[in-house]
């Protein structure tokens, strides 16, 4: 359990490398953007299954998931401004109420009603889901690994941080969740097997604004404006820094205004960019007018600004499986600004695949092969990974 363990000897059935939801902080669990019958579809909404009854499950052990988790059924608004952008919204209406989601299309003046501050234009409007939900992403990590330590009196649970550990086998499975990093991870993994085997994850730069205990306005539910699917599927161009800002706006269970968001390419770089910054404050702006009376400046004291690396994955598509070659390695990384609305959902795939289950989601759209690997040599059979050292973990996943 201590982060000072030598685990120079130690043995498990699994072995799971990484395994953090990082998010910036505040998390969504929102299917407005989503695209029915798309390969991520079914994943997507197991996972918000199993979010609810995570919830519901803390619920009946008798806490509070709004205090716990910072769960809460905000709703989500998917905004236009055009009449091009709402005939886009109502196409989105229409696929979610036909693959079973309660779905609504909102004109400008019945959104002025449920969110008097958003400003759009009478043209616009916004696809609205009264069903989806937010939840602070560092309060349900430490609730879940509270939750797991109380089987480290059994032996049954162990953790290392920002340690090296060299020696650590696993009996049934490695499971290597390691983000942006695992590419690196899983190539100083397989240097001394006969195995050539890529992983084109890359890290995603984004930057969230927080005002907190901001008081010139409320927000009733999760917003985001239409052009975030384009800027989510953005994709990197050669030996350019491109940059995407798109307007995402929620309030967290403690009163913070919560702005965003951008994406860009710059390595693993996580400094902060007052660029940036100014750019989502400015974006905000065009849909909150109220805060162009604000000096960014003058909020100084009471911003907090959040930057995380995203795990981008050409094609869109989390990798989730077995590594091609070796008998019980398996990965699950990739999912970039999904990571904790697909959460559960890959946690349980992975659960069932180690164990031999049927999957609940069709995993194949998932399998490593149909991403990247390329295996030079057999090793259908190999029990290598039985045995397989972690030769070094990288500090702090």
């Amino acid at each position: 359990m201590s982060s000072t363990d030598n685990a120079s000897s130690d043995s498990y059935d699994v072995v799971v490398v990484g395994a953090g939801i990082i998010g910036l902080r505040q998390g969504y669990i929102w299917m407005v953007h989503k695209v029915p019958g798309s390969e991520k579809w079914e994943l997507a909404k197991r996972s918000r299954e199993l979010w609810e009854k995570f919830a519901e499950d803390v619920k009946n052990l008798g806490m509070d998931p709004q205090e716990v988790l910072g769960w809460k059924k905000t709703g989500s608004l998917l905004v236009g401004k055009t009449s091009q952008e709402m005939e886009v919204l109502k196409g989105k209406v229409e696929q979610l109420s036909k693959a079973g989601l309660k779905a609504q299309l909102l004109s400008s003046a019945e959104l002025q009603e449920v969110e008097p501050a958003l400003v759009i234009g009478e043209e616009g409007g916004a696809a609205f889901l009264p069903d989806d939900y937010q939840l602070d992403a560092r309060r349900s990590v430490a609730y879940i690994e509270k939750e797991n330590r109380k089987y480290a009196t059994e032996g049954r649970y162990r953790e290392y941080y920002n340690q090296p550990l060299t020696g650590l086998l696993s009996k049934k499975a490695i499971v290597i969740a390691t983000g942006c990093w695992t590419g690196s991870l899983m190539q100083e993994l397989i240097r001394d097997l006969d195995i050539a085997f890529d992983v084109p994850v890359k890290p995603r730069k984004g930057h969230l604004l927080v005002i907190e205990n901001f008081s010139s306005f409320k927000l009733n539910h999760g917003l985001m404006e239409v052009g975030y699917v384009g800027h989510q599927k953005a994709t990197r161009q050669p030996s350019a820094e491109t940059l995407s800002v798109s307007m995402t706006a929620t309030m967290d269970t403690s009163g913070n205004l919560v702005l965003g968001s951008s994406r860009q390419f710059v390595g693993f770089s996580t400094e902060i960019s007052e660029h940036i910054i100014n750019l989502i404050w400015e974006r905000a702006g065009e849909f909150f007018p109220s805060l162009r009376e604000l000096s960014l400046t003058d909020l100084e004291k009471t911003r907090e600004v959040r930057v995380g690396l995203r795990p981008f994955m050409p094609g869109g598509k989390p990798m989730i499986g077995l590594v091609p070659g070796l008998s019980n390695v398996f990965l699950a990384a990739g999912h970039e600004g999904e990571g904790l609305s697909l959460a559960l959902g890959t946690a349980e795939m992975v659960a069932d695949m180690v164990l031999g289950n049927p999957p609940k989601v069709d995993n194949a759209p998932y399998a490593l092969h149909a991403h990247c690997a390329r295996v030079l040599s057999n090793y259908a059979n190999n029990e290598t990974a039985s045995g397989f050292r972690l030769l070094r973990s990288h500090s702090g996943l």
